[in-house]
């Protein structure tokens, strides 16, 4: 079955810019490993490249050249001897453009780009000595620098000092599918399953095509679980290791800083991070923390009212959190049909949808009928005292319009009835916010629950009832 090329509207838009534009372009397109960077391109631009090449994970400078060389000769390059330097190789790159037959745009595309960089290679020196001096100047190139690597991708080519400073003029950072896009792909797939399965899958795999793609339309959700990820040949078994090490090498400082926040659902502000054992706090925690947000794997909330200080971290990377949780032991190959009735699936259930939710902020926006109300996100947590209890509010959106959305997050598999004592508590919460932060503005207690609430008695304490199908509209 050919795969539809689903959603990525916005990103098809910048690539069509580049086509119209009367200049050339450099195109840089990152995201984590798996989401379909390389399959968007080869999509948009049909495989009509003039030139393709892709970095070799862990080859040496002689196996990057050599693959470059494989990729001249694949386009008409006459040298049949590989390039013995990175500026040789580019310029038998220019040489192969100048002889590419007709007008419109030459497209150049470079995959996985950071894996082309190996120490002492003088790669990225060719490269802008490549842009800058040549393919820049014929107004008819687009360059297209792909990577997985993001940190790698922002530091190198978005916020070069050198020869590319302000050079690449589009960027597309690539994100796992939204829910709807997501949806879209099982209809495309014919994969059948409720909006309710279909958040679920999103709470372990975050809507990464290449894992729904591996989806059986034959099997039930809990059926794909647990023959991708706890079946004796589960095809995602090592892929937490794999991810970690396409993104960010060697390092273990951003795994010891993953397992940590996967530990602590609240999320840990940096501080608290700098005390986990074999984290260490120091400038280099500030450049950890930067590049697993850059990937997607960090989510960074500022506490109501505060810019940064004090700004709490959760993990993000539904994946990650996922095989952290479950993934690590060794269950048997239908452990998640017979987990899910149990009370720790429940607990897991209940963060992992309120992180979904926190991804589909624009969907609950639009949910609300403020999509075009400037809005800041944030948490709020006030700690117990001797005079009064303590409070947490997940998810606060501050709106121009005067309003302030005091979200919780509940998971259920049926419609949520609140009880007295809950309505109570959330009139509790409302009122320690008002008093512990001063706002005039007015306050709506929000709900977002699957099947959204029964309507009782206790129903009208909130002002905003979402069900699941708010996350599904297209921002």
């Amino acid at each position: 079955m050919a795969d539809l090329l689903i959603g990525r509207e916005r990103e098809q838009k910048v690539l069509e810019r580049a086509l119209a534009s009367p200049e050339s372009e450099f195109v840089a397109v990152y995201g984590r490993r798996r989401v379909g960077k390389t399959f968007l391109i080869r999509h948009f631009f049909r495989g009509s490249f003039t030139f393709y090449a892709s970095g070799l994970e862990r080859g040496g400078t002689s196996a990057q050249l050599e693959a470059f060389h494989e990729g001249l000769m694949t386009y008409g390059s006459p040298e049949t001897k590989p390039p013995a330097t990175w500026m040789e190789a580019f310029r038998r790159l220019t040489a192969l453009i100048d002889r590419s037959p007709g007008p419109g745009k030459k497209i150049i595309f470079l995959d996985e780009l950071p894996w082309f960089q190996t120490p002492r290679s003088g790669f990225l020196t060719a490269l802008e000595h490549f842009w800058n001096a040549r393919a820049s100047a014929r107004g008819d190139v687009i360059l297209i620098a792909c990577g997985s690597a993001t940190s790698w991708m922002v530091k190198n080519l978005l916020r070069n000092k050198g020869g590319l400073h302000n050079r690449v003029a589009l960027r597309l950072p690539l994100r796992p599918f939204s829910l709807a896009e997501s949806e879209a792909f099982y209809v495309s797939r014919g994969i059948v399953l409720t909006r309710y399965q279909m958040a679920e899958a999103h709470m372990v795999f975050g809507g990464v095509p290449y894992y729904l793609r591996q989806f059986d339309r034959t099997e039930g959700l809990a059926q794909n679980i647990d023959r991708l990820c706890f079946a004796p040949d589960a095809p995602l078994k090592g892929e937490y290791g794999v991810l970690l090490a396409s993104l960010f090498g060697e390092s273990g400082r951003h795994r010891q800083v993953i397992e940590a926040l996967a530990k602590q659902t609240r999320g840990l502000t940096r501080e608290e991070l700098g005390r986990v054992p074999g984290v260490a706090n120091g400038g280099g925690l500030t450049a950890v923390l930067e590049e697993l947000e850059l990937a997607g794997f960090v989510r960074r909330s500022a506490p109501f009212g505060a810019a940064k200080k004090g700004a709490v971290f959760k993990l993000a990377d539904f994946f990650s959190l996922f095989h952290l949780a479950f993934m690590t032991g060794a269950p048997d190959e239908a452990f998640w049909s017979r987990f899910i009735v149990t009370p720790r699936h429940s607990a897991w259930a209940g963060y992992a949808f309120e992180q979904v939710t926190a991804a589909h902020i624009q969907q609950l926006k639009h949910a609300l009928g403020i999509p075009a109300v400037r809005t800041v996100q944030s948490g709020w947590r006030v700690a117990a005292t001797a005079d009064g209890p303590g409070a947490q509010i997940d998810l606060v959106i501050d709106r121009d319009d005067g309003v302030i959305n005091l979200c919780e997050f509940k998971y259920a598999s049926a419609e949520y009835a609140l009880t007295a004592a809950y309505a109570a508590q959330l009139r509790r919460r409302r009122e320690l916010f008002r008093e512990h932060t001063g706002t005039r503005k007015a306050l709506h207690l929000t709900m977002c629950t699957p099947y959204g609430l029964v309507r009782n008695q206790y129903a009208e304490t909130v002002q905003q009832d979402l069900s699941i199908d708010a996350l599904f509209t297209l921002p």
